[in-house]
């Protein structure tokens, strides 16, 4: 008889791990217990020695398939009394103080079986919106503490009936140990003003029917609801949301649906149908007649974003109303989503024509999550809802913890070799958004029992994340906003040696007080040397010019550096400015002669908002990166000649000097080349020039790894286009995957900065 104490680690709470061990004791005749202990799983089993080898081997391998073991711990026991027999799941122990970072398992969507349950009339839980067992159904956005038990999770309210409670004693059923188990005896109900149940339900279809918007609590937020088919409702959601241009989401009944509407690959169907269930941003199908979704849904766009169901309440609603819906975030504006029902009341009341809710409170906001493929490799856009907040790789042993950037922000605790990525927050540009950062940090700390010895931030001082950082009691290290992008490429990957680092995105405070954006750095995850970069252009007005492409084009046109090359002929520039507002020509031609508010950058984001103003596509956005979003769109497949294009030496690194390409962008519309074409051909120069960069730098003994980083990368265009030339040269280039390659990916990043400093200072 052998005797061993076992202590497993991973994401194995919320999982259905406890009645796994169960059963696996039970099939071998293993008498002893489990348990969940603080956030990771422990217990005893006694046996025959080979029963128990066999035993911990299938914890290692045969785990549930949300599960993510990363260790089995087996030791002596000291217990020396005989077991009585049987194997039994013991109730969990307060928590206790432990070192290792406790694991939080997301939210999973509901299965096959509960979708059976839910479909089939002769079920006790026909038709129930809150089905779930230990395979889906809320985890992270319920649990309020750890260990994963009922009473510490907002199910708490809610005492299980007699039928449930025999499911969840049972090791047979599903529901054995399924902490959200409900049925409509005794779980949450929904409610749609007085109206509770079944005619809650059909209040909310009807308003959908009937072309209105209905605010839904789903699982990490309230979301927004109307008819993806009607053109009026979208109109309608768009000018109360206040979100002009943005693309929505559509939730489609299944995967059939799916393709019906877009091009799904094998990679792109596994996405939409795995527990995460993001949203997959995929390229549609022509539409020949009546259009299956409306224009407004993603206008000018060629991609839909699309998602299958993540609850029974949404299958019910797909099913009753059989159409298409846009689910899109339950907020206004730049606001963070919705959680709390009577702010979700406040604060969408000028917006959604109901509310269909209910009465389970929501413990953490959790947006939907945003993927999309280029080939066979996944980018993660927005990670949130179904993949936060699952540990990721990350090479680090003391605490250490990442306050993020700007747009896109996110934060990350990591420790013992694991970093937890926090969920999409927004952009934090308001008090509400950054509330709501602090309240997620805070909670995510608590869980995971990480207790940062060192927080990293941006070097940027106007960056709240930046500013709150300042204000915690520990020790800070600043890390450069392009070395944060690719440090997180590198450490996803595990590299731990020098690599080549590009980083494209909009802008980021360099280390000489400067804007850049357009950068090609020698680096390690301690430290970087700038190599190459763009040539620089102001800024008409800073800020505003973000927001105006055709404000950055005047910049470029009017006060570019021009290392070679001479300014474009002002015959070719007057094309451009002739249909633009003379006044402000004016103004911001004085504003670069003087140096007046314009501050200077070398970015790659705002050369695409200048390409797209010159080509015609965008002279003002409503959201960051819709310019290049529509380059990207009218590029299309189109086959193009590259654009001019000149890269020098200047000051020791290697420059791209843009004007030449605008001069020949601008000579070439002018004799009628059309503006698809000029699109494709400025995504190809790009790459074309990415490619001469790195190539400069390579054959100055840069190293032949190339981390790309940074949110111009989440164009699938030019994506493709520049590792099919960097691997033309043999190189190996790497991009994120799980960790969002644009700044939702740079606290990811900031992390892996102070844990690499910090290394290197043992």
């Amino acid at each position: 008889m052998t005797v061993r104490h076992f202590r497993v680690e991973g994401i194995v709470q919320g999982v259905g791990f406890r009645p796994f061990v169960y059963r696996t004791a039970a099939e071998l005749g293993l008498d002893g217990w489990v348990a969940n202990v603080n956030g990771h799983v422990e217990g005893e089993v006694a046996g025959p020695p080979g029963a128990v080898d066999v035993f911990a081997a299938r914890l290692r391998h045969d785990a549930p398939a949300l599960a993510l073991v990363r260790a089995v711990r087996l030791t002596e026991s000291t217990r020396h009394a005989p077991y009585t027999p049987g194997f039994r799941v013991r109730h969990s122990p307060p928590a206790a103080h432990d070192t290792a970072p406790r694991e939080i398992p997301p939210d999973a969507a509901i299965c096959a079986a509960c979708l059976r349950d839910l479909r089939d009339p002769a079920d006790r839980r026909y038709r129930y919106p809150f089905v779930n067992c230990t395979d889906c159904g809320p985890r992270a956005t319920i649990i309020e503490d750890l260990p994963y038990d009922r009473i510490r999770t907002t199910m708490r309210r809610f005492p299980m009936c007699g039928r449930c409670a025999v499911e969840y004693a049972d090791p047979g059923d599903r529901r054995f140990h399924a902490e959200p188990v409900a049925c409509p005896v005794c779980g949450p109900c929904l409610a749609w003003e007085d109206l509770r149940g079944e005619e809650a339900l059909r209040a909310a279809v009807k308003t959908v029917a009937d072309g209105g918007i209905v605010a839904l609590k789903g699982l990490g937020g309230y979301q927004l609801v109307c008819d993806a088919r009607d053109p009026r409702a979208v109109a309608e959601l768009r000018r109360r949301k206040r979100r002009p241009a943005k693309p929505f989401a559509v939730m489609v009944k299944d995967v059939r649906e799916a393709a019906r509407l877009a091009r799904i690959g094998a990679t792109a169907r596994k996405a939409l149908t795995s527990p995460e269930r993001p949203v997959v941003l995929l390229a549609r199908l022509p539409w020949h007649g009546t259009p299956p979704l409306a224009d407004g849904v993603h206008p000018g766009l060629p991609r839909a974003g699309l998602f299958l169901p993540t609850t029974g309440l949404h299958h019910l609603l797909l099913d009753d109303l059989d159409r298409p819906l846009v689910v899109t975030s339950g907020n206004l504006g730049d606001e963070p989503i919705a959680v709390d029902d009577d702010a979700a009341r406040r604060d969408l009341a000028g917006v959604a024509d109901g509310f269909l809710t209910h009465d389970r409170p929501i413990r953490a906001r959790y947006d939907d999550s945003v993927v999309q493929f280029a080939g066979r490799t996944r980018i993660t856009v927005r990670r949130a809802r179904g993949l936060a907040p699952a540990p990721l790789p990350l090479a680090v042993r003391e605490p250490v913890a990442g306050a993020g950037a700007h747009l896109k922000h996110t934060f990350t605790l990591a420790a013992d070799g694991r970093a937890h990525l926090g969920p999409h927050t927004g952009d934090l540009s308001g008090l509400a958004v950054f509330e709501a950062f602090r309240a997620s940090y805070d909670h995510l700390r608590h869980l995971t029992g990480i207790r940062p010895q060192v927080l990293a931030h941006d070097l940027h001082p106007g960056y709240l994340s930046t500013q709150w950082a300042a204000r915690q009691p520990l020790p800070r290290i600043a890390v450069q906003h392009h070395h944060a992008h690719v440090a997180a490429c590198a450490a996803e990957h595990g590299v731990r040696g020098p690599f080549t680092g590009v980083a494209y995105d909009g802008l980021g405070l360099g280390d000489d007080g400067t804007l850049w954006g357009g950068e090609i750095l020698v680096a390690t995850l301690s430290g970087y040397r700038r190599v190459g970069r763009f040539a620089t252009a102001p800024l008409p007005g800073g800020d505003a010019a973000v927001r105006h492409p055709s404000r950055t084009a005047l910049g470029h046109l009017f006060g570019a550096e021009t290392p070679c090359c001479p300014r474009p002929d002002p015959r070719l520039v007057r094309g451009f400015t002739d249909r633009l507002d003379a006044a402000e020509v004016a103004a911001v031609r004085a504003m670069v002669a003087r140096n007046v508010n314009c501050p200077r950058a070398s970015s790659a984001g705002r050369l695409f908002d200048t390409v797209a103003a010159l080509l015609g596509l965008a002279d003002r956005v409503s959201y960051e990166g819709e310019a290049a979003v529509l380059l990207e769109a009218v590029a299309g497949e189109e086959h193009a000649v590259p654009l001019a294009h000149r890269l020098v030496r200047a000051g020791g690194l290697w420059v791209y000097d843009s004007t030449a390409t605008l001069t020949d962008l601008l000579e070439r519309r002018l004799s009628g080349e059309p503006v698809p074409r000029l699109a494709a051909a400025f995504h190809l120069t790009l790459a074309i020039v990415t490619a001469g960069l790195v190539a400069r730098a390579v054959a100055d003994g840069a190293p032949r790894t190339v981390c790309l980083g940074g949110g111009c990368f989440v164009n699938r265009r030019l994506l493709t286009e520049v590792r099919r030339r960097l691997h033309a040269q043999g190189l190996r280039v790497l991009v994120g995957e799980q960790v969002p390659v644009g700044d939702g990916g740079i606290s990811y990043g900031q992390a892996a900065v102070a844990a690499a400093r910090l290394a290197g200072e043992r």
